[in-house]
């Protein structure tokens, strides 16, 4: 009697279709190509390929590319994670440079959660929810309770949660600005929800564009769909746009008229070169308290706002810290939301910690804010120095036209590229900016993400860069790898068959 072989439950045509459907192009197959190459390198075997180090322009991931963590964070973390070093405070002191000041909060954050092994509550240690909602006071000078405080493994989290309690149907759309992290399409998709997208305005420093605003929501309610929010990134990611104050107060006034709720992702809030950034909030709160709002239309509008540890000078993206504040919303979906992100547990408890050191950092008089403040500060400069030496380079590339970097840690170029090259490019069943930026990566090994894995107007291609990378050099191999580029499209023929734009 035969035996039949054994079978798999699981193949591609029966797991979960909305998996298959979602994207992320942050870390898709050009990232899957750089990792390759690296390993390669790493192993000696990389003789031949045209570089000898890879760039990760793709993620912003600040220490993966040389960024330092901040002392302070890191001297605490490590008593956090072993508390015997405690018993010898004074050899922490002499011999290791703990100051007196990291020693006291390592004992304080132990103390509000007795061990980061240890489950916390749901939405985050309570004193370190205060710790936020005294930030968030600080910042924009309005009250901030800790009971509207959820702390979460990463903003992406919060996103997640929120997006589950918003999402109900098929039917459900969220309005989303074009371009875009991918995080909202991917998880809008796994969710089987919509996307309702909103271009922004290139021309306007990638400002908001309230009338294309409205004609896609009014667009997606024709045909049904069910609108229930509108996502806004200040600063924007992919495009380091940093919204002015009057934006704001346009897209909150439309979400009141329009019943939405306004999802800020502000995680880039201290990465700010042009002007100082405004959280929704201060905008929300101020609007409320102007003649504006005379017949209360503000009062009963929900926002939601995200921050994480991930950028700014922090950059602890490892240790999945964030968190996000509620406003307005009822006190029944709030209940609903605290079950769901109960079912997860708890966030990353050395991540809450990180959270509560971001929020309230050492200040001036403390021991360690010399040290912090100086490593702060450099961080800072050394972000806008590459920021701008990298816009520069785009400035003098043909057929390149970039905005000047206002926030965030990318520049989004806008390439122009020649007949040729788009014609090649629909040989190789690639679109151009992928055609382009695979390119790029095989012959300097800079590895940057396609304009279209985040959205962009039919008929422009673009790329998304980060300028985290530490030196020049990696600036100059992309300058040199674009001249060539266009050198051999410009008067290519593909095919034997001149190409078109």
């Amino acid at each position: 009697m035969s035996v039949s072989a054994p079978k798999r439950s699981l193949n591609i045509d029966n797991i979960n279709p909305h998996i298959k459907v979602a994207k992320y192009a942050v870390r898709g197959e050009l990232a899957t190509r750089s990792e390759k190459y690296r390993a390669q390198l790493a192993k000696g075997e990389g003789k031949d390929l045209p570089f000898d180090t890879v760039i990760n322009a793709n993620i912003g991931n600040p220490q993966q590319l040389d960024q330092k963590p901040i002392t302070f964070f890191r001297q605490v973390a490590s008593l956090l994670e072993n508390p015997l070093l405690l018993e010898n405070a004074g050899v922490l002191e002499k011999s290791f440079g703990y100051k007196k000041d990291v020693i006291e909060r390592a004992k304080w954050l132990l103390e509000s959660v007795k061990s980061v092994g240890a489950y916390s509550q749901s939405n985050g240690a309570p004193g370190f929810r205060q710790s936020v909602a005294e930030y968030i006071e600080r910042r924009d000078g309005y009250p901030s309770s800790p009971d509207n405080i959820y702390l979460s493994a990463g903003a992406s989290s919060g996103v997640n949660a929120l997006l589950h309690i918003i999402c109900s149907s098929p039917e459900t759309g969220l309005l989303i600005p074009i371009p875009q992290y991918p995080l909202y399409t991917a998880s809008l998709a796994v969710l089987n929800a919509k996307c309702v997208p909103y271009y922004l305005d290139e021309s306007k420093a990638w400002g908001t564009d309230i009338t294309a605003i409205k004609d896609a929501l009014a667009k997606a309610r024709s045909e049904g769909t069910d609108v229930r929010a509108i996502v806004v990134i200040n600063p924007g990611n992919p495009t380091g746009a940093s919204l002015s104050t009057e934006d704001m107060a346009s897209v909150l006034e439309f979400a009141a008229n329009e019943g939405l709720v306004v999802m800020a992702d502000e995680v880039y809030q201290t990465n700010v070169f042009e002007g100082e950034f405004t959280s929704f909030k201060k905008a929300l709160r101020d609007l409320q308290k102007s003649d504006a709002n005379k017949d209360g239309k503000f009062d009963a509008l929900e926002l939601a706002s995200l921050h994480s540890i991930s950028k700014g000078m922090v950059g602890e993206c490892g240790h999945r810290g964030g968190y996000f504040e509620l406003v307005g919303f009822d006190e029944e979906v709030v209940a609903e939301l605290y079950k769901f992100i109960s079912i997860q547990l708890c966030p990353p408890v050395i991540g809450q910690c990180m959270v509560e050191m971001m929020v309230h950092p050492p200040k001036e008089g403390d021991p360690s804010y010399p040290l912090y403040k100086q490593e702060y500060n450099d961080i800072f400069a050394n972000l806008q120095k590459r920021a701008t030496a990298l816009y520069d380079a785009f400035r003098e590339m043909e057929g390149v036209e970039c905005q000047s970097p206002q926030g965030a840690m990318y520049l989004f170029p806008k390439i122009n590229l020649p007949s040729g090259a788009i014609s090649a490019a629909k040989a190789a069943d690639r679109t151009p900016d992928e055609f382009y930026a695979s390119k790029l990566l095989d012959a300097t090994g800079v590895c940057v993400v396609p304009g279209n894995g985040f959205g962009q107007k039919e008929g422009t291609m673009h790329f998304r860069t980060t300028f985290l990378a530490p030196g020049t050099d990696w600036v100059g191999r992309i300058m040199k790898f674009h001249k060539s580029f266009m050198d051999e499209y410009r008067e290519a023929k593909t095919n034997g068959v001149n190409g078109h734009a």
